[in-house]
């Protein structure tokens, strides 16, 4: 135990909270874990892909209304109560981030994929369609493009974009949703630029976001 390290935290990067639950408790409360920076009471914020401007009058941890903070840390889970917003303006999925560098909007991105086991008869291909699960977004999703497949042995990009691709395979493509997510890439943020796709209950493919595109 001595030896493990611990996650590194910078209290100074910008702000991520993907935000789970929505309540009303003497105004608007959101519920989420910490993955990037950290939250002050009194601080302002911006939630996206809103783009609502709102203010952190308390903040809760442990889950608990009665455990009340003025500062918390990346990795924490906490309720924090905002102004200036109410509830029903407010979906899971959303994410409180910091104003000076708010997080990405997008509705289309490219992705590395591994697949691991299609539907029978299912076939991988441009317009092949399944639910993307992103932190705390569940979303319909639908790929545009195969962009390349790598080589499973050398981890090369093969040249010639592939028409579909099987079980098993690792491929780079392109991924559309309806509406505007929040999401980042997996080298900036990986809480928040790992998912999985998953069709009729089972998981298909797990990936990482590698590029955006389309940003609000």
């Amino acid at each position: 135990m001595d030896v493990i390290e611990g996650p590194i935290r910078e209290p100074d990067a910008p702000l991520r909270m993907p935000i789970t639950h929505i309540f009303k408790d003497m105004g608007t409360v959101v519920m989420g874990k910490i993955e990037s920076g950290s939250i002050r009471e009194g601080v302002s914020l911006i939630i996206m892909p809103n783009k609502a401007h709102v203010k952190v009058t308390d903040i809760y941890t442990d889950g608990e209304m009665e455990n009340k903070v003025t500062y918390a840390d990346q990795g924490e889970n906490i309720r924090v109560r905002l102004s200036g917003i109410d509830d029903e303006d407010i979906l899971p999925g959303f994410v409180l981030s910091s104003i000076s560098k708010p997080v990405t909007a997008v509705n289309e991105f490219n992705v590395q994929l591994q697949i691991l086991e299609l539907l029978e008869n299912a076939i991988f291909t441009a317009g092949y369609k399944a639910i993307l699960h992103i932190h705390s977004i569940v979303e319909e999703c639908e790929i545009v493009d195969l962009l390349q497949q790598i080589d499973p042995q050398t981890r090369i990009p093969m040249m010639k974009p592939p028409l579909f691709v099987k079980s098993g395979a690792v491929v780079l493509c392109r991924i559309r949703v309806n509406n505007l997510i929040c999401v980042e890439k997996f080298s900036d943020f990986p809480q928040l630029g790992r998912f999985t796709l998953r069709k009729e209950g089972k998981t298909v493919a797990v990936g990482k976001i590698i590029d955006l595109s389309s940003v609000a």
